[in-house]
Protein backbone atom coordinates (compact mmCIF):
# COMPACT_ATOMS: atom_id res chain seq x y z
CA UNK A 1 0.00 0.00 0.00
CA UNK A 2 1.20 3.52 -0.73
CA UNK A 3 2.83 5.31 2.21
CA UNK A 4 0.52 8.25 1.61
CA UNK A 5 -2.60 6.19 2.22
CA UNK A 6 -2.74 6.64 6.01
CA UNK A 7 -2.82 10.39 5.53
CA UNK A 8 -6.30 10.01 4.07
CA UNK A 9 -7.60 9.14 7.50
CA UNK A 10 -6.28 12.37 9.00
CA UNK A 11 -9.43 14.30 8.18
CA UNK A 12 -11.71 11.66 6.67
CA UNK A 13 -14.72 11.03 8.89
CA UNK A 14 -15.39 7.69 7.24
CA UNK A 15 -13.23 4.80 6.12
CA UNK A 16 -12.02 5.30 2.55
CA UNK A 17 -13.84 3.06 0.06
CA UNK A 18 -11.77 0.09 -1.08
CA UNK A 19 -12.06 -2.28 -4.03
CA UNK A 20 -14.00 -5.43 -3.26
CA UNK A 21 -10.86 -7.47 -3.92
CA UNK A 22 -9.03 -5.80 -1.04
CA UNK A 23 -9.78 -7.34 2.32
CA UNK A 24 -10.12 -4.64 4.96
CA UNK A 25 -8.29 -5.25 8.24
CA UNK A 26 -10.47 -5.57 11.31
CA UNK A 27 -8.96 -2.44 12.86
CA UNK A 28 -9.20 -0.25 9.75
CA UNK A 29 -11.88 1.90 11.34
CA UNK A 30 -9.33 3.22 13.78
CA UNK A 31 -7.57 6.43 12.72
CA UNK A 32 -3.92 6.36 11.76
CA UNK A 33 -1.21 7.62 14.14
CA UNK A 34 -0.98 10.78 12.06
CA UNK A 35 -4.70 11.35 12.45
CA UNK A 36 -4.47 10.90 16.20
CA UNK A 37 -1.57 13.35 16.42
CA UNK A 38 -3.43 15.95 14.36
CA UNK A 39 -6.56 15.49 16.46
CA UNK A 40 -4.54 15.87 19.66
CA UNK A 41 -3.01 19.10 18.34
CA UNK A 42 -6.45 20.46 17.48
CA UNK A 43 -7.78 19.56 20.93
CA UNK A 44 -4.80 21.21 22.64
CA UNK A 45 -5.10 24.29 20.44
CA UNK A 46 -8.81 24.69 21.13
CA UNK A 47 -8.48 24.34 24.89
CA UNK A 48 -5.41 26.60 24.97
CA UNK A 49 -7.20 29.43 23.14
CA UNK A 50 -8.37 31.32 26.28
CA UNK A 51 -4.78 31.50 27.56
CA UNK A 52 -3.80 33.53 24.50
CA UNK A 53 -5.77 36.47 25.91
CA UNK A 54 -7.97 36.78 22.80
CA UNK A 55 -10.24 39.43 24.29
CA UNK A 56 -13.89 39.22 25.27
CA UNK A 57 -15.26 39.71 21.76
CA UNK A 58 -13.08 37.02 20.17
CA UNK A 59 -13.84 34.61 23.01
CA UNK A 60 -17.55 35.28 22.60
CA UNK A 61 -17.27 34.49 18.90
CA UNK A 62 -15.40 31.30 19.78
CA UNK A 63 -18.20 30.18 22.11
CA UNK A 64 -20.75 30.80 19.36
CA UNK A 65 -18.54 28.88 16.93
CA UNK A 66 -18.36 25.88 19.26
CA UNK A 67 -22.12 25.77 19.79
CA UNK A 68 -22.69 26.04 16.05
CA UNK A 69 -20.18 23.24 15.40
CA UNK A 70 -22.18 20.93 17.69
CA UNK A 71 -25.23 21.42 15.46
CA UNK A 72 -23.13 21.01 12.31
CA UNK A 73 -21.72 17.66 13.44
CA UNK A 74 -25.28 16.45 13.80
CA UNK A 75 -26.16 17.92 10.42
CA UNK A 76 -23.24 16.04 8.86
CA UNK A 77 -24.84 12.68 9.67
CA UNK A 78 -27.84 12.78 7.28
CA UNK A 79 -26.09 15.12 4.84
CA UNK A 80 -22.60 13.64 4.79
CA UNK A 81 -23.53 9.98 5.21
CA UNK A 82 -27.00 9.67 3.66
CA UNK A 83 -26.67 12.56 1.20
CA UNK A 84 -29.83 14.33 2.41
CA UNK A 85 -29.59 18.11 2.77
CA UNK A 86 -31.99 19.74 5.21
CA UNK A 87 -32.48 23.46 5.77
CA UNK A 88 -34.35 23.04 9.03
CA UNK A 89 -31.56 22.77 11.58
CA UNK A 90 -32.01 26.27 12.94
CA UNK A 91 -35.57 25.24 13.77
CA UNK A 92 -34.36 22.08 15.51
CA UNK A 93 -31.93 24.17 17.50
CA UNK A 94 -34.85 26.42 18.36
CA UNK A 95 -36.80 23.45 19.72
CA UNK A 96 -33.91 22.71 22.07
CA UNK A 97 -33.46 26.33 23.12
CA UNK A 98 -37.14 27.03 23.78
CA UNK A 99 -37.55 23.74 25.61
CA UNK A 100 -34.74 24.76 27.96
CA UNK A 101 -36.17 28.26 28.42
CA UNK A 102 -39.72 27.09 29.12
CA UNK A 103 -38.59 24.38 31.54
CA UNK A 104 -36.46 26.94 33.35
CA UNK A 105 -39.31 29.44 33.58
CA UNK A 106 -42.14 27.08 34.49
CA UNK A 107 -40.38 24.31 36.44
CA UNK A 108 -37.12 25.86 37.60
CA UNK A 109 -34.90 23.35 35.78
CA UNK A 110 -31.27 24.33 35.26
CA UNK A 111 -29.23 23.77 32.12
CA UNK A 112 -28.20 20.21 32.99
CA UNK A 113 -31.68 19.13 34.01
CA UNK A 114 -33.24 20.64 30.88
CA UNK A 115 -30.64 19.31 28.43
CA UNK A 116 -32.06 15.75 28.08
CA UNK A 117 -35.51 17.18 27.41
CA UNK A 118 -34.10 19.66 24.88
CA UNK A 119 -32.31 16.85 23.06
CA UNK A 120 -35.38 14.59 23.11
CA UNK A 121 -37.81 17.25 21.86
CA UNK A 122 -35.40 18.29 19.09
CA UNK A 123 -34.92 14.64 18.08
CA UNK A 124 -38.68 14.09 17.82
CA UNK A 125 -39.04 17.29 15.81
CA UNK A 126 -36.18 16.16 13.56
CA UNK A 127 -38.08 12.95 12.89
CA UNK A 128 -41.05 15.02 11.71
CA UNK A 129 -38.76 17.20 9.61
CA UNK A 130 -37.30 14.07 8.04
CA UNK A 131 -40.62 12.46 7.07
CA UNK A 132 -40.85 14.35 3.74
CA UNK A 133 -37.56 12.69 2.72
CA UNK A 134 -39.54 9.46 2.30
CA UNK A 135 -41.42 11.00 -0.63
CA UNK A 136 -39.22 13.78 -2.01
CA UNK A 137 -35.49 14.40 -2.29
CA UNK A 138 -32.89 16.88 -3.48
CA UNK A 139 -33.71 20.56 -3.57
CA UNK A 140 -37.43 19.82 -3.15
CA UNK A 141 -36.74 18.36 0.29
CA UNK A 142 -34.37 21.20 1.19
CA UNK A 143 -37.02 23.78 0.32
CA UNK A 144 -39.64 21.85 2.29
CA UNK A 145 -37.53 21.84 5.43
CA UNK A 146 -36.75 25.54 4.94
CA UNK A 147 -40.49 26.26 4.88
CA UNK A 148 -41.01 24.14 8.00
CA UNK A 149 -38.30 26.14 9.75
CA UNK A 150 -39.98 29.41 8.80
CA UNK A 151 -43.34 28.09 10.00
CA UNK A 152 -41.77 27.34 13.36
CA UNK A 153 -40.41 30.89 13.57
CA UNK A 154 -43.87 32.30 12.82
CA UNK A 155 -45.42 30.00 15.42
CA UNK A 156 -42.94 31.22 18.04
CA UNK A 157 -43.74 34.84 17.20
CA UNK A 158 -47.45 34.16 17.63
CA UNK A 159 -47.06 31.98 20.70
CA UNK A 160 -48.06 34.70 23.12
CA UNK A 161 -46.84 34.44 26.70
CA UNK A 162 -45.93 30.77 26.28
CA UNK A 163 -43.08 31.53 23.85
CA UNK A 164 -42.60 35.18 24.70
CA UNK A 165 -43.90 36.20 21.25
CA UNK A 166 -41.48 38.28 19.16
CA UNK A 167 -39.62 39.45 22.26
CA UNK A 168 -38.56 35.95 23.27
CA UNK A 169 -37.63 34.49 26.64
CA UNK A 170 -34.97 35.16 29.26
CA UNK A 171 -32.92 32.55 31.09
CA UNK A 172 -30.87 32.53 34.31
CA UNK A 173 -27.07 32.09 34.33
CA UNK A 174 -25.67 28.62 33.70
CA UNK A 175 -24.54 28.31 37.32
CA UNK A 176 -21.83 25.84 38.28
CA UNK A 177 -20.31 22.73 36.69
CA UNK A 178 -18.54 20.31 39.05
CA UNK A 179 -18.21 23.14 41.53
CA UNK A 180 -16.75 25.59 38.98
CA UNK A 181 -18.74 28.79 38.50
CA UNK A 182 -19.36 29.68 34.87
CA UNK A 183 -19.64 33.38 35.52
CA UNK A 184 -16.49 33.87 33.43
CA UNK A 185 -16.76 33.54 29.67
CA UNK A 186 -13.53 31.52 29.58
CA UNK A 187 -15.16 28.83 31.74
CA UNK A 188 -18.20 28.78 29.47
CA UNK A 189 -15.85 28.40 26.51
CA UNK A 190 -14.24 25.34 28.11
CA UNK A 191 -17.66 23.76 28.66
CA UNK A 192 -18.74 24.39 25.08
CA UNK A 193 -15.41 23.09 23.74
CA UNK A 194 -15.86 19.87 25.71
CA UNK A 195 -19.35 19.36 24.28
CA UNK A 196 -18.06 20.13 20.79
CA UNK A 197 -15.37 17.45 20.95
CA UNK A 198 -17.88 14.97 22.36
CA UNK A 199 -20.09 15.75 19.36
CA UNK A 200 -17.14 15.31 17.01
CA UNK A 201 -16.32 11.92 18.54
CA UNK A 202 -19.96 10.83 18.41
CA UNK A 203 -20.26 11.82 14.75
CA UNK A 204 -17.05 9.94 13.93
CA UNK A 205 -18.22 6.79 15.72
CA UNK A 206 -21.61 6.91 13.98
CA UNK A 207 -19.99 7.40 10.58
CA UNK A 208 -17.71 4.40 11.09
CA UNK A 209 -20.39 2.15 12.56
CA UNK A 210 -22.54 -0.36 10.74
CA UNK A 211 -25.34 2.19 10.81
CA UNK A 212 -23.11 4.75 9.09
CA UNK A 213 -22.13 2.27 6.39
CA UNK A 214 -25.82 1.52 5.81
CA UNK A 215 -26.54 5.23 5.39
CA UNK A 216 -23.75 5.48 2.81
CA UNK A 217 -25.19 2.53 0.92
CA UNK A 218 -28.50 4.41 0.76
CA UNK A 219 -26.68 7.50 -0.47
CA UNK A 220 -24.87 5.60 -3.22
CA UNK A 221 -27.79 3.48 -4.46
CA UNK A 222 -31.02 3.46 -2.49
CA UNK A 223 -32.76 0.95 -4.74
CA UNK A 224 -29.90 -1.51 -4.44
CA UNK A 225 -29.85 -1.04 -0.67
CA UNK A 226 -33.58 -1.77 -0.51
CA UNK A 227 -33.13 -4.86 -2.65
CA UNK A 228 -30.79 -6.42 -0.08
CA UNK A 229 -33.20 -5.79 2.78
CA UNK A 230 -32.22 -2.33 4.05
CA UNK A 231 -35.14 -0.40 5.52
CA UNK A 232 -34.20 2.89 3.89
CA UNK A 233 -37.15 4.81 5.33
CA UNK A 234 -36.33 3.87 8.90
CA UNK A 235 -32.64 4.64 8.47
CA UNK A 236 -33.25 8.05 6.91
CA UNK A 237 -35.70 9.19 9.58
CA UNK A 238 -33.40 7.71 12.21
CA UNK A 239 -30.48 9.74 10.86
CA UNK A 240 -32.50 12.91 11.26
CA UNK A 241 -33.53 12.00 14.79
CA UNK A 242 -29.91 11.35 15.77
CA UNK A 243 -28.89 14.68 14.28
CA UNK A 244 -31.71 16.30 16.22
CA UNK A 245 -30.04 15.23 19.47
CA UNK A 246 -27.01 17.34 18.52
CA UNK A 247 -29.21 20.30 17.62
CA UNK A 248 -31.12 20.04 20.89
CA UNK A 249 -27.94 20.06 22.96
CA UNK A 250 -26.66 23.01 20.93
CA UNK A 251 -29.92 24.87 21.50
CA UNK A 252 -29.76 24.27 25.24
CA UNK A 253 -26.19 25.58 25.43
CA UNK A 254 -27.00 28.57 23.25
CA UNK A 255 -30.03 29.54 25.33
CA UNK A 256 -28.07 29.56 28.57
CA UNK A 257 -25.07 31.25 26.97
CA UNK A 258 -27.11 34.07 25.42
CA UNK A 259 -29.55 34.16 28.39
CA UNK A 260 -32.14 35.53 25.97
CA UNK A 261 -33.61 33.87 22.90
CA UNK A 262 -36.03 35.13 20.26
CA UNK A 263 -37.72 33.58 17.19
CA UNK A 264 -35.47 35.35 14.68
CA UNK A 265 -32.50 33.30 15.89
CA UNK A 266 -34.09 30.13 14.54
CA UNK A 267 -35.47 31.08 11.14
CA UNK A 268 -34.61 29.92 7.66
CA UNK A 269 -31.80 32.45 7.25
CA UNK A 270 -29.85 30.80 10.08
CA UNK A 271 -30.40 27.40 8.47
CA UNK A 272 -28.87 28.73 5.26
CA UNK A 273 -25.79 29.80 7.23
CA UNK A 274 -25.58 26.31 8.72
CA UNK A 275 -25.74 24.78 5.23
CA UNK A 276 -22.99 27.10 4.03
CA UNK A 277 -20.79 26.21 6.99
CA UNK A 278 -21.09 22.45 6.62
CA UNK A 279 -20.61 22.56 2.84
CA UNK A 280 -17.67 24.94 3.12
CA UNK A 281 -15.86 22.82 5.69
CA UNK A 282 -16.95 19.46 4.32
CA UNK A 283 -19.70 17.18 5.71
CA UNK A 284 -17.67 13.97 5.31
CA UNK A 285 -14.50 15.04 7.07
CA UNK A 286 -13.70 15.00 10.76
CA UNK A 287 -12.77 18.67 11.05
CA UNK A 288 -15.01 19.95 8.26
CA UNK A 289 -17.96 21.18 10.38
CA UNK A 290 -15.59 22.88 12.83
CA UNK A 291 -13.63 24.53 10.02
CA UNK A 292 -16.81 25.75 8.35
CA UNK A 293 -18.10 27.24 11.60
CA UNK A 294 -14.78 29.01 12.23
CA UNK A 295 -14.54 30.44 8.72
CA UNK A 296 -18.10 31.77 8.51
CA UNK A 297 -18.12 33.11 12.08
CA UNK A 298 -14.68 34.71 12.26
CA UNK A 299 -13.92 35.76 8.68
CA UNK A 300 -16.25 38.81 8.57
CA UNK A 301 -14.89 39.94 11.94
CA UNK A 302 -11.25 39.53 10.93
CA UNK A 303 -11.72 41.21 7.55
CA UNK A 304 -14.09 43.89 8.93
CA UNK A 305 -16.71 43.06 6.31
CA UNK A 306 -20.05 44.86 6.44
CA UNK A 307 -22.95 42.49 7.30
CA UNK A 308 -24.63 43.13 3.95
CA UNK A 309 -21.38 42.59 2.06
CA UNK A 310 -20.72 39.44 4.06
CA UNK A 311 -23.95 37.88 2.79
CA UNK A 312 -22.82 38.54 -0.76
CA UNK A 313 -19.43 37.04 0.05
CA UNK A 314 -21.11 33.98 1.58
CA UNK A 315 -23.19 33.48 -1.55
CA UNK A 316 -20.14 33.68 -3.77
CA UNK A 317 -18.26 31.34 -1.44
CA UNK A 318 -21.08 28.80 -1.59
CA UNK A 319 -21.06 28.87 -5.40
CA UNK A 320 -17.27 28.49 -5.43
CA UNK A 321 -17.37 25.55 -3.01
CA UNK A 322 -20.08 23.73 -4.95
CA UNK A 323 -18.24 24.19 -8.26
CA UNK A 324 -14.58 23.92 -7.23
CA UNK A 325 -14.45 22.21 -3.82
CA UNK A 326 -17.44 19.85 -3.62
CA UNK A 327 -15.89 18.03 -0.67
CA UNK A 328 -15.14 21.20 1.30
CA UNK A 329 -11.92 22.99 2.16
CA UNK A 330 -10.67 20.29 4.54
CA UNK A 331 -11.01 17.60 1.88
CA UNK A 332 -9.26 19.90 -0.61
CA UNK A 333 -6.45 20.45 1.89
CA UNK A 334 -6.15 16.69 2.27
CA UNK A 335 -5.88 16.16 -1.46
CA UNK A 336 -3.24 18.87 -1.68
CA UNK A 337 -1.30 17.21 1.14
CA UNK A 338 -1.36 13.86 -0.65
CA UNK A 339 -0.26 15.47 -3.90
CA UNK A 340 2.58 17.30 -2.13
CA UNK A 341 3.77 14.11 -0.43
CA UNK A 342 3.73 12.16 -3.70
CA UNK A 343 5.62 14.97 -5.41
CA UNK A 344 8.25 15.26 -2.69
CA UNK A 345 8.79 11.52 -2.53
CA UNK A 346 8.80 11.12 -6.27
CA UNK A 347 6.00 8.60 -6.18
CA UNK A 348 4.55 7.56 -9.49
CA UNK A 349 0.91 8.51 -10.05
CA UNK A 350 0.10 4.90 -10.93
CA UNK A 351 1.20 3.74 -7.49
CA UNK A 352 -1.42 5.81 -5.64
CA UNK A 353 -3.65 3.81 -3.32
CA UNK A 354 -7.08 3.54 -5.00
CA UNK A 355 -8.70 3.53 -1.57
CA UNK A 356 -7.32 6.89 -0.49
CA UNK A 357 -10.50 8.82 -1.22
CA UNK A 358 -11.40 12.12 0.39
CA UNK A 359 -14.99 12.04 -0.71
Amino acid sequence: MNKDAPAAQVVAMTDPPRPSSVRRPRNSAWPSPGALILTALVVIGVFAFPWLNPGYRALSFAVTTGITAIVLYGMAIPFGQAGIMSLGYAGLMGFGAYTAAILSRDFGLNMWEAMPFSALIAALAAGLFGLPSLRISGHHFAITTYVMCELLRIALINGGKFTGAATGLDLPPIGTVFGVKLDKLSNTYMLVAAFMFISMLAAYCIANSRYGRTLRSIRENEQLARSIGVNANMHKVGAFMVSGLFAGVGGDLQAYNFRHISPDLYGGATSLYFALMVMLGGPRTLFGPLAGAIIVTFLPEVMRIDPVDSRIAYGLALIAVVMLLPGGVIAAAGRFYQWAMRTLRGARASSADPGASWT
